[in-house]
């Protein structure tokens, strides 16, 4: 999946059932660790490669556009979603954090983010409230519905790191092949 604008150059490559090969070139510091940590536990093969015009825009656009890139990707590997286990579910703590994501592949996207920090928040020079601009154009994209939490935690590189972690395991329950039907009383997803 490729998406160049006249902001962003962003490129993703996706496998679900990888062998977790996580290759991630973006020049936006601590979000690279968050994504690693989501394809890790999703157990994804992942290569990503993001540029931002550096005179035209900020972190904002590029931490948006690699959430839809990367949710179209996922859309994409999932076809017609047949079979999927369709929900997934995981908390997961770090040191003194705990975060939680709930998801349903659903085809209705949805974002549920419910997080204490403030909205000035940074780990180095990383404002925190790109998290949340990351998910919602990854759940349109993917056209999921996803309830992200982080009940507690002090510190906020763990608290954010537990939340992703969360979403990859839950991502990684959810896309699991169990059956030859859609698991939806409509008949489709």
């Amino acid at each position: 999946m490729r998406r160049t604008t006249k902001e962003t150059d962003i490129e993703v490559s996706l496998r679900l059932e990888g062998e977790r090969c996580i290759a991630i070139s973006l020049d936006v510091p601590f979000f690279p660790h968050l994504l690693e940590a989501l394809a890790f536990h999703a157990g994804w093969d992942l290569s990503l490669q993001a540029v931002g015009d550096e005179k035209r825009v900020d972190n904002h656009h590029v931490v948006e556009d690699v959430g839809i890139v990367l949710g179209e990707a996922l859309h994409v590997c999932l076809g017609d979603k047949r079979g999927l286990r369709r929900f997934g579910a995981a908390f997961v703590p770090m040191d003194d954090a705990l975060g939680m994501a709930v998801l349903d592949i659903s085809s209705r996207p949805y974002l549920m983010y419910d997080v204490p920090f403030p909205p000035e928040a940074r780990v180095g020079n990383f404002e925190v409230v790109l998290l949340e601009e990351f998910l919602r154009a990854f759940t349109s994209s993917a056209r999921l519905t996803l309830h992200a939490k982080i009940w507690w935690g002090k510190s906020i590189h763990h608290a954010s790191e537990a939340l992703f972690k969360a979403i990859g395991r839950a991502l990684c329950e959810a896309t699991q092949i169990v059956d030859d039907a859609f698991l939806s009383t409509k008949g489709i997803l």
